[in-house]
């Protein structure tokens, strides 16, 4: 007799809940602070520009930090890297309050930009080492149940995060908004601080800091599977994703202020969250690698109607839509992660992915930024609509591995 699917067994284990706890309130607090900032940037230069500087300031110290970030979380305790992460994350985010309180037109942007870099900074240690971490939490046959709701919290958090900080910056203003987000930093280091120690096999202390990321370098680009879903999600974002233009599109098109901003941000993690809970009863296993593939193409084409759309409403619904079939492709690159890639080498193997992702969200922002600078709004969004679609066209031929997965 088939055993029953218990679409919560993930959530019974103690120390995973307090990790997901953390990992919810952290996405809120981030998202709401990426509010504050872009928002203030852009209502002080009303160039699209200027919102792809902002991915580009915190890709740059996230990306270079990422391998070390990676061999670190091989060789030390994920937990206190991410404890120290999250203390970064919370001084430059005192720093963001410090300038909203003060006369921040006079000041200029630059204040904002370092805020965002230091937040980089932290990002490039507290990636790896969470994306390592949350595995050794739940046995390996509760990968997929994890996986889904990993990336539904963090779904949730995207939703509630952006709408969040978009009302509160128009009903209380930035200074009000960035002292919430350092609150809910300091709730999510006593979530992490709550979980118990987790001991890590180490396969060769001995092994320099260069041996060891070269090992894990290889053993990523060896694995068919590994590389060509990252590789998937990185040039399907880098071109698709038009998050980073959200606050131009909200003023020069769809003519709504930061509290419409905030819903528009929110959108896509909505439809996550949609997706997830379907998800969590009925996991993507049969057919997995032709249902990403899929949905990819399916989110290049939310793109295309995005940025073709003048109405809020068909916006917000296509920008849900787009969440749906981005979740999938999410859940479904986690789980091959972290089925194919032995603990001791998660650290390294989770940097490689994060600098996949970080490429792909953040200097995906700068090339929306640049590429609607010279196109224009709406044609820069077509035409990473139209290369998404090429770029699922090729990964279809020349990934087997990753066409026929069933997981």
């Amino acid at each position: 007799m088939q055993k029953k699917h218990d679409p919560f067994e993930s959530l019974r284990y103690r120390d995973f809940r307090f990790f997901l706890s953390g990992k919810l309130l952290l996405t809120i607090a981030l998202q709401m602070q990426a509010i504050v900032a872009s928002w203030m940037i852009y209502d002080q230069t009303k160039d699209p520009f200027a919102l792809g500087l902002i991915g580009l300031t915190e890709a740059i110290p996230a990306l270079s930090l990422a391998l070390p970030g990676g061999f670190l979380a091989d060789r030390y305790n994920r937990k206190k890297l991410m404890l120290v992460s999250v203390f970064m994350m919370l001084l430059a985010s005192t720093g963001l309050v410090y300038y909203a309180l003060s006369d921040f037109q006079t000041l200029g942007t630059w204040p904002a930009y370092l805020v965002i870099f230091f937040i980089g900074l932290a990002r490039g240690f507290f990636n790896p080492a969470q994306s390592a971490f949350w595995a050794q939490l739940v046995p390996n046959d509760k990968y997929i149940n994890a996986s889904v709701w990993n990336s539904s919290l963090w779904q949730v958090g995207a939703v509630t995060g952006p709408a969040l900080g978009g009302l509160a910056y128009g009903w209380y203003g930035p200074a009000i908004t960035s002292a919430a987000v350092c609150v809910l930093m300091v709730v999510v280091f006593f979530s992490y601080l709550l979980i118990r120690h987790q001991p890590m096999l180490i396969s060769d202390r001995s092994e320099s800091m260069r041996a060891s990321l070269k090992t894990g370098i290889q053993f990523f680009f060896k694995q068919q599977l590994l590389l060509s879903a990252v590789s998937l999600d990185l040039f399907a974002v880098l071109f698709g994703g038009a998050v980073a233009l959200l606050p131009a599109f909200a003023d020069q098109i769809l003519h709504t202020g930061p509290e419409g901003l905030g819903f528009l941000r929110s959108a896509p993690a909505i439809g996550a969250v949609i997706m997830a809970a379907k998800m969590a009863f009925r996991p993507p296993a049969k057919g997995a690698g032709k249902l990403m593939l899929w949905c990819v193409a399916g989110f290049g084409l939310c793109m295309i109607a995005f940025a073709l759309s003048q109405s809020f409403l068909f916006s917000m619904f296509v920008l849900i839509l787009s969440g749906m079939l981005d979740n999938v492709s999410v859940v479904i690159r986690s789980t091959i992660l972290q089925t194919y890639t032995p603990n001791e080498m998660r650290g390294r193997v989770s940097a490689v992915n994060s600098i996949f992702v970080g490429s792909s969200n953040e200097i995906g922002a700068f090339e929306s930024g640049l590429a609607a600078k010279y196109l224009g709004l709406v044609n820069s969004v077509v035409l990473g609509g139209c290369l998404t679609l090429g770029v699922v066209g090729i990964t279809w031929k020349t990934a087997p591995k990753l066409r026929d997965l069933d997981l």
